[in-house]
């Protein structure tokens, strides 16, 4: 399988589905008045220019849709066909997308996939009203007729849904708190950084992946395994983004330059790992950066030489293969076909080890 082709087939596929809940424009036949028919109006204009135009400004720009590519992978290796599953692939990739335009409020960002963010365009009221519009709108999927899911499998996706949203929150805050100062941030160990993301970037992927399952009935043990593999596969996507932000020209560029998480004082692995076995002047300097928020890049180079100096970029990417390698190896006895394994194997290897 080529990963690369997969994605982009399945990116496709997907936006259709999207559009399908969340059209472009919205008009009195959509499948949300449909499900909900308004008392007195239909406010199309209105609605197209503060939910659609802005959602649709975000998923427009791009992104590698991994997540639902993972969920139709999963639904295949569990026996189920495309047709029946797409429609529930597109739910953790709106909440995905819906995270971005929150978080870039909340970081105070300047670029999002190499344009202003969305609350530059259109506003901090709008934006955040769409981030959380597009957490709930995807599950409009499992209201139609045509869903034909059954009362009990509704139930545990929903279940699925609300553990999630709230483990994504925790994430969230404990990524706030560090990057702001607070909560003893300069000594926050490996584990602790593990586990905020499992709550934050393991969450869509767990999601998608526990999702999928549950719509291809399986049993609890193999919904918790795969779920467990998604959210591997997830905190090793997170570390490879934080590892791109200081390493990767073309990916940092789209970011607004190289160590954009170092303006943010975020506290990823690699820092982590740095001010565990720095010398104490070293240590001392690390913090001091992260505490500026600057954007000199000249400070944030020295920060980044800092990192690389304690083999900080090095121990994070051995990490992500670990954690991802060790979870492959509780799922993979209980998938049913070869092709199926290789495919999803390839899959997450892929995820952990790109450039962009």
């Amino acid at each position: 399988m080529n990963v690369e082709s997969f994605l982009e087939e399945k990116a496709l596929l997907v936006d259709k589905v999207i559009e399908k809940y969340i059209p472009r424009k919205f008009a009195k036949d959509s499948v949300l008045f449909k499900i909900a028919p308004p008392v007195y109006s239909y406010n199309l204009e209105t609605i197209d220019k503060s939910i659609a135009d802005p959602i649709w400004d975000i998923l427009d720009r791009g992104g590698k849709r991994w997540r639902p590519a993972l969920f139709l992978l999963i639904c295949e290796a569990l026996g189920k066909n495309e047709e029946y599953c797409v429609d529930f692939a597109a739910i953790p990739e709106v909440i995905h997308n819906g995270t971005l335009v929150i978080d870039d409020i909340e970081d105070s960002s300047e670029l999002r996939r190499g344009k202003p963010c969305t609350y530059k365009l259109y506003g901090l009221d709008i934006s955040v009203n769409v981030g959380n519009a597009m957490y709930y709108m995807p599950l409009l999927a499992l209201m139609t007729k045509e869903a034909k899911l059954s009362a009990e499998v509704c139930c545990g996706v929903y279940e699925v849904y609300v553990q999630e949203m709230i483990n994504l929150s925790l994430g969230q805050a404990m990524d706030i708190a560090w990057h702001r100062g607070l909560a003893n941030a300069d000594n926050i160990s490996e584990e602790d950084y593990l586990q905020m993301c499992a709550y934050k970037t393991g969450t869509l992927a767990r999601m998608a992946a526990k999702i999928a399952a549950v719509v291809s009935d399986a049993d609890k043990n193999l919904v918790d395994k795969l779920g467990r593999f998604a959210e591997s596969i997830g905190v090793a996507f997170q570390m490879q983004d934080d590892i791109l932000d200081l390493t990767g020209q073309e990916f940092a560029k789209k970011k607004g330059g190289v160590g954009q998480d170092i303006t943010e004082g975020k506290r990823t692995l690699m820092v982590i790992y740095t001010l565990k076995n720095a010398c104490e002047t070293d240590k001392k300097r690390l913090i001091e950066i992260l505490n500026m928020h600057t954007k000199d890049q000249k400070l944030r180079d020295e920060a980044i030489m800092l990192m690389q100096k304690y083999q900080a970029i090095k121990h994070t990417a051995k990490t992500a293969e670990k954690i991802v390698a060790d979870s492959w190896k509780e799922v993979e006895p209980l998938l049913p076909t070869f092709k199926a394994k290789e495919k999803i194997k390839m899959f997450s290897e892929f995820l952990i080890k790109r450039n962009m």
